[in-house]
C-alpha cells in the first residue's frame, strides 16, 4: 500500500510540475533554484546547529577561512595567520578592500565586533561553545586582528573555517539587533538578501560589489525547502529546480536515465544515531541501550531507508574524520537483544516514544523501520517526525534536563570542522548537555570528559590520538547513542549547472555556481 501511495504522489507531482514548466515557469537563464530536504530555521549562522541551514547562510556570508571539498582549510577573508609558540595567540592578516552588502568596510574592527557578539553569553547563541576558548579579540590595525585564547586549542583554525563562523556587518547587527538579524542577513558573500518566505524559499541576488572579480556568475539563487522526496526529484525532471539534495535514494536510478541530469554520490561524514535520554527509565539501564543496538538490522536499514546509499556505522565517528577510531558495527542479533532486555528487567519489552529530528521522507522511513525492528523484541514505539519548531522547543532549547520530554531520538551529526573534537564534545561531553549543545542523552562520563579535555590542549599527536581512542571506546561501551548508519551524500543537478557540490559534512558549496545556456 505504501509503495502504491508513493507512486501516485510521484506521478501527481510530475504532472503538476510539468504543467507549470509548460506554462512558462521554467527557470530563466541566470536564475538558479536549489531544492533542499530541510527547512532552515534561521539565517543567523551563529544560532544554528543544522548543516543545511549554514549551507543557506553561506549564500550571504563568508568567514575568515573555509573548507574545500576535502575538508582542507583555505583562506577567505583572512589571507594568512601566525600562531605564538605557546599556542595561545593567533595573529590574522585580513584581506583589504572587501565590502559588506550595505557598503560598509570589512576590517579588523568588524571581526572583533562579530566574535565578541558570540562570546557574550547574554546573547545565548548556539555556537557560543565553538568559540568559548577565546579570551579576547583585538583590532591591531584595519587589516590585522589578534585573537588570544584562554588555553591552547588545536582545532581553532578549523573552528574559524566552519560555516557558522561568518562575518556579519556590524552596522546591520546594530540596526536589526541580536534576534532580528536572523531575518536580515548582511555579509560579504557573493549574493545579497532579497527575501525569506519561511514556508517557501530564501532568495538572493547577485552582489555587484563582490570582491572576487568575475563572480558570481548567476543573477539569482533561491533555496527552496521541499520535504517530500518525490516532489524534490520531480522538480529536477521538469526543470523547476537545477539542483536537489538530498535525492530520494529510491529515485536515483530513474534520474540517472535522464540525459539532462547528473546524479552524484559522494562519501560523507554524516552518521545517523538513535540517542537515549539516560536520565529516564528504561534508558538509564546500559543493557537496554545495548539491546536496542542488537535489535536493529543496520544492513537492512541502509537498503530500506537509504536505497543502499549507506552502510552500517563503523564507530562513534565516521571514517574521514581526523582521529576517528574504526570499530565493527553492532551486529544484528535479536536473540541477544531479548536476553539483554530480560537481564535488565524487561522480559516483555516496554512502551516508549521515538522522535525524529527531521520530517523528510527518508527520516520517516527510518523511524518506521526502527519501530518495526524493536517490536520484534517487545518494544512498542509511538513515532513522530518533528517539525523544525517542535524540535527546537521540545529538544534543542528545552531548559531543564530533569524534565526533558525526549526519550528515544533519531538524529544525525557530522563533524563539520573535520576533526574529532566537534564530532565528540558537542554530543558526549557533560558540559554539552542540551540546551547548551547537543548532548540530549544527558550522558556523563569522567573518562570521556577527561580524555576530551586533555585532547584539546595537547600538541602531541600520539597523545591526542590515544586520548580520542579512549573517549570513543568508552562511548561505544556506554552507548548513549547507538550508531546506525553512515550515509552517502546523494545529489542531482541539471547538466546546465556547474560549480555546486555537496561537501562530506552535508554542507553545500556554491562558490563557483554557474549555468550554461
Amino acid at each position: 500500500m505504501k509503495q502504491s501511495s508513493s507512486s501516485l504522489r510521484w506521478a501527481s507531482a510530475l504532472l503538476g510540475l510539468a504543467a507549470m514548466a509548460a506554462s512558462g515557469t521554467a527557470l530563466a537563464a541566470k536564475d538558479v533554484v536549489l531544492s533542499i530536504g530541510y527547512q532552515p530555521e534561521t539565517l543567523d549562522p551563529y544560532n544554528t546547529n543544522t548543516t543545511i541551514t549554514t549551507a543557506v547562510t553561506k549564500t550571504f556570508y563568508e568567514g575568515l577561512f573555509q573548507f574545500d571539498k576535502d575538508l582542507k582549510v583555505q583562506p577567505v577573508l583572512a589571507e594568512s595567520y601566525e600562531v605564538s609558540k605557546d599556542g595561545l595567540v593567533y595573529t590574522l592578516k585580513l584581506r583589504s578592500g572587501v565590502k559588506f552588502h550595505d557598503g560598509t568596510d570589512f576590517n579588523a574592527e568588524a571581526v572583533k565586533f562579530v566574535l565578541e557578539r558570540v562570546l557574550n553569553q547574554d546573547n545565548k547563541l548556539l555556537r557560543y561553545n565553538q568559540f568559548n576558548r577565546v579570551s579576547k579579540v583585538e583590532a591591531v590595525n584595519a587589516t590585522t586582528v589578534r585573537i588570544t585564547l584562554k588555553e591552547p586549542f588545536g582545532p581553532f583554525i578549523n573552528s574559524l573555517a566552519h560555516a557558522s563562523a561568518a562575518m556579519i556587518s556590524p552596522t546591520a547587527l546594530k540596526k536589526w539587533g541580536n534576534k532580528d538579524i536572523a531575518f536580515h542577513p548582511v555579509g560579504t558573500g557573493p549574493f545579497e538578501f532579497v527575501e525569506w518566505k519561511q514556508t517557501d524559499a530564501v532568495k538572493a541576488k547577485k552582489f555587484d560589489g563582490y570582491w572576487k572579480k568575475g563572480f558570481p556568475k548567476v543573477d539569482t539563487v533561491s533555496w527552496k525547502p521541499v520535504l517530500e522526496n518525490n516532489t524534490r526529484a520531480a522538480m529536477l525532471q521538469t526543470g523547476e529546480a537545477d539542483f536537489a539534495f538530498p535525492i530520494p535514494y529510491e529515485q536515483a536510478d530513474l534520474l540517472k536515465k535522464s540525459d539532462k541530469l547528473e546524479v552524484v554520490a559522494t562519501p560523507s561524514i554524516i552518521t545517523r544515531f538513535l540517542a537515549f535520554n539516560m536520565l529516564q527509565k528504561p534508558y538509564d539501564n546500559p543493557k537496554v541501550r545495548e539491546a536496542i543496538g542488537y535489535a536493529i538490522n543496520k544492513e537492512a536499514l541502509a537498503k530500506v531507508a537509504f536505497g543502499g546509499y549507506a552502510f552500517p556505522a563503523q564507530g562513534v565517528l565516521p571514517q574521514g574524520v581526523k582521529y576517528a577510531e574504526k570499530m565493527a558495527p553492532i551486529p544484528y542479533d535479536v536473540k541477544k537483544a531479548k536476553e539483554l532486555l530480560t537481564e535488565a528487567g524487561y522480559p516483555n519489552g516496554f512502551e516508549s516514544v521515538l522522535w525524529s529530528a527531521y520530517n523528510n521522507t527518508t527520516s520517516q522511513k527510518t523511524i518506521q523501520f526502527v519501530q518495526q525492528q524493536l517490536a520484534q523484541v517487545g518494544i512498542k514505539l509511538q513515532v513522530q517526525a518533528l517539525e523544525v519548531g517542535q524540535r527546537t522547543e521540545q529538544v534543542d532549547a528545552w531548559p531543564d534536563a530533569k524534565t526533558a520530554k525526549v526519550r528515544m531520538y533519531y538524529t544525525g551529526w557530522s563533524s563539520s570542522t573535520g576533526e574529532a573534537d566537534w564530532g565528540l564534545r558537542p554530543l558526549f561531553a557533560s558540559e554539552a548537555w542540551a540546551p547548551k549543545l547537543n548532548n540530549m542523552s544527558f550522558y556523563k562520563s569522567e573518562v570521556v570528559d577527561n580524555a576530551l579535555a586533555k585532547a584539546l590542549v595537547t600538541v602531541d599527536e600520539a597523545e591526542k590520538t590515544a586520548l580520542y581512542k579512549t573517549a570513543q571506546e568508552q562511548i561505544r561501551k556506554d552507548l548513549p547513542r547507538v550508531p546506525m548508519v553512515t550515509e552517502q551524500n546523494l545529489s542531482a543537478n541539471s547538466k546546465r549547472l556547474s560549480g555546486v557540490f555537496v561537501m562530506p559534512d552535508g554542507n553545500i558549496n556554491i562558490d563557483a555556481i554557474a549555468v550554461s545556456n
